[in-house]
């Protein structure tokens, strides 16, 4: 199970830009027809890399207030074969990787954490398609009566509009408790992934540089770079499936794993 956490570096405030909201307003014959679509038809949309974003985020949104048939009492997952793996990354290309994101505010340090390549046993294993949304989130404070909120809730209100969004400002024991309740609610071994499934899952076996390929695409995954500067609904970037179909696993919001990251 993924569950999720917001990039709080003073970084990622430091060099953002404003995103021109007019950008992301799809065109009035785009919001005529999501109108008339019914809630399958607007998740499609939603996962249709064909589509263009504006209208992608708008049929999440829509999905949001009507109820998205993507999120389900057991989560939609991806299989993995496991096998001897290679993940990590080689220390001497420590300096260039932070120099080629030093614009962004990337340093030296984040990227050693990578290091060093190394191979790793994995069995097989079944990977949440999606991160945890806010709606998954707000069910398991409910029947838990769990107190504590994620701090990206205003004043503690859960996002309505936001349901389908990936859950962010929790800590590591509220993932560790959500997936043990999961567990418990459909009898299957829902867990934290370790580093290495996370990485796995998301470079797949050719070792990606990225969840698409090994060149960085701004239209695959919602970073800085694609001026949105908040939160999207999960799978709003389909173009950033990963080998295994995995999605959001680049952007949208950090992730926990089950172990320490470190070198």
């Amino acid at each position: 199970m993924r569950l999720e956490d917001v990039a709080a570096s003073p970084h990622f405030r430091e060099y953002a830009e404003p995103a021109d909201p007019l950008w992301f307003r799809p065109s009035a014959r785009s919001a005529a027809r999501l109108l008339g679509a019914g809630p399958r038809e607007l998740a499609a949309v939603v996962e249709d890399a064909s589509a263009a974003l504006p209208d992608r985020l708008a049929a999440g949104g829509m999905l949001a207030l009507i109820g998205d048939p993507r999120l389900t009492a057991v989560p939609s997952v991806c299989a993995v074969p496991g096998g001897t793996v290679e993940i990590g990354l080689s220390e001497r290309e420590v300096a260039e990787v932070a120099a080629r994101w030093a614009h962004v505010g990337v340093e030296a340090e984040w990227i050693e954490k990578e290091t060093p390549v190394h191979r790793v046993e994995l069995a097989d294993y079944w990977i949440a398609t999606y991160p945890v949304t806010n709606a998954e989130y707000q069910v398991f404070l409910r029947e838990t009566g769990r107190p504590e909120r994620p701090t990206t809730w205003y004043l503690g209100a859960y996002p309505w509009e936001r349901a389908n969004h990936p859950v962010a400002g929790v800590r590591p024991a509220d993932a560790d408790a959500y997936a043990a309740w999961l567990a418990a609610c459909t009898g299957l071994p829902w867990r934290l992934p370790t580093e290495a499934e996370w990485e796995y899952a998301a470079k797949g076996p050719a070792g990606l540089e990225h969840p698409w390929g090994d060149a960085f695409d701004p239209g695959a995954a919602n970073t800085r770079e694609t001026g949105l500067h908040t939160t999207a609904p999960v799978g709003a970037f389909p173009a950033g499936r990963s080998p295994f179909g995995v999605l959001d696993m680049g952007g949208n919001v950090e992730e926990y794993v089950a172990d320490t990251y470190r070198p």
